[in-house]
């Protein structure tokens, strides 16, 4: 008898007032401490007792201030970048709190250099003890560009290009230790065999670094990659190098043809179909009954304004249509940013006919992310009908509040399909890299 296919679980943060849900910092049922250590680490907590695979941070490197030329919207109503504190520090502080829980940020390979990103994550993987990931973006607005001198902004294809430099040389970084370099004789007196050292040597068009690391071999080796492109290119680039892929697509259908694009890609890129994990994402609503979650989603959404949805639309499609009556449809949008995400919305109005005040409320709401509403059985029924459709390997669980959202997901959802044998009850050994069933972290 065949077992049924368990799902793996991550949790969506971002570390500041908003995650997908621009209606977080404003739960009338608490205040949301998101400048505050403590709040991290006890959400660190309750993912890890609903053995969660890892938590990742989304980040960006700027204010947004696309939407009408200017940050005053996007300030004035707290959209996804008004701020944005650095993962790191936060993924250290989350490892002290939990022993098995994957911990996954966001670094850009357009504004950092590969030794500064090897070194990081070879850091994190050390103190966590093989739990680091990190979740690759090429950055895509101007006000990044301008906050690192970079003007004008790449262009989308360049980005992945620097991308793919970039991913070489990190991983000949992470590799320039072998294994059993470390030797640690105490009473020899030796440290470190130096033939097992490397020197990397790269010179190529974007970079050049000697190396080699000056960290030993990390428990996973590298740490897991995660990536989120949705458009050609970003496939292409996840084919290569992804073992996580986080998806953002608002219904069933378009994950299903997702997914089977990605598979396609790995196989033309020489890898297995299932060499990645593709994860959904979806913002969960449970209630006692389904009247009860409907309404967790109307107050949910009536702290949405459509304009803080409008002011993190434009950052993403890295266009100022603030000129534009609201009225105007959504394909009057020329966008140089995130291609997919506008690519799924204007899908949603099929004919085209969608408003922009339209599109900023559904950004408001939550990017796009599929919102499940209904019991804790529902849910369930639901994230289970998706997988075994063969559209995903897992979900990226987005909050509309926090802690509220994971608490109510570890408590009511995950034991049910802990009980239909669809979620691990408990954490397996070895690193995540283990526990993802991903290959081995050297070239």
């Amino acid at each position: 008898m065949t077992q049924p296919k368990q799902m793996h679980f991550c949790g969506f943060l971002v570390a500041g007032p908003v995650v997908h849900s621009h209606a977080i910092w404003r739960n009338p049922a608490h205040e949301t401490p998101f400048l505050s250590l403590a709040h991290y680490a006890g959400i660190a907590r309750t993912l890890e007792r609903g053995v969660f695979d890892f938590v990742f941070f989304a980040d960006r490197l700027a204010i947004a201030d696309r939407y009408g030329d200017s940050h005053e919207m996007g300030l004035r109503l707290g959209d996804q970048d008004a701020t944005r504190m650095d993962p790191l520090p936060i993924l250290g502080a989350m490892a002290a709190v939990t022993s098995r829980l994957g911990l996954g940020a966001t670094r850009s390979t357009t504004y950092d250099a590969p030794f500064n990103v090897a070194r990081e994550f070879a850091t994190l993987d050390h103190i966590s003890g093989g739990r680091a990931a990190w979740n690759v973006v090429t950055s895509m607005n101007d006000g990044e560009a301008l906050n690192f001198g970079d003007v004008p902004h790449l262009s989308h294809d360049e980005r992945y290009d620097r991308a793919d430099e970039f991913m070489e040389v990190a991983f000949k970084l992470w590799d320039s230790w072998d294994d059993d370099a470390l030797v640690l004789d105490r009473a020899a007196g030796v440290y470190a065999d130096p033939s097992k050292v490397h020197y990397v040597n790269h010179r190529g068009k974007w970079f050049q670094s000697r190396g080699p690391l000056n960290i030993p071999h990390s428990p996973q080796g590298r740490p897991v990659v995660i990536q989120a492109g949705s458009s050609g290119r970003g496939k292409a680039f996840a084919a290569r190098w992804t073992e996580v892929i986080f998806a953002l697509q608002p219904n069933m259908t378009r994950m299903a043809a997702f997914t089977k694009d990605v598979r396609a890609a790995l196989e033309a890129a020489g890898r297995a179909p299932d060499a990645a994990k593709v994860m959904m994402a979806v913002m969960p609503f449970v209630g006692a009954t389904r009247a009860e979650a409907e309404a967790k989603r109307d107050l949910h959404d009536s702290l949405i304004d459509p304009r803080v949805g409008l002011s993190t639309l434009a950052a993403h499609a890295n266009a100022d249509f603030g000129a534009l009556p609201l009225d105007a449809a959504v394909n009057e949008i020329a966008d140089t940013g995130s291609q997919g995400n506008l690519a799924a919305l204007r899908s949603i109005a099929g004919d085209g006919s969608m408003t922009i005040a339209e599109a900023g409320r559904i950004y408001g709401r939550g990017v796009m992310c599929p919102r499940l509403v209904g019991t804790a059985e529902d849910i369930a029924d639901e994230l289970i009908a998706i997988v075994d459709s063969g559209a995903a390997d897992g979900f990226v669980v987005s909050p509309a509040f926090l802690p509220d959202t994971f608490d109510d997901f570890v408590d009511k959802v995950v034991p049910l399909l802990q009980a239909r044998g669809r979620a691990a009850a408990a954490y397996g050994e070895g690193t995540l890299r283990d526990r993802l069933g991903l290959a081995g972290g050297r070239e």
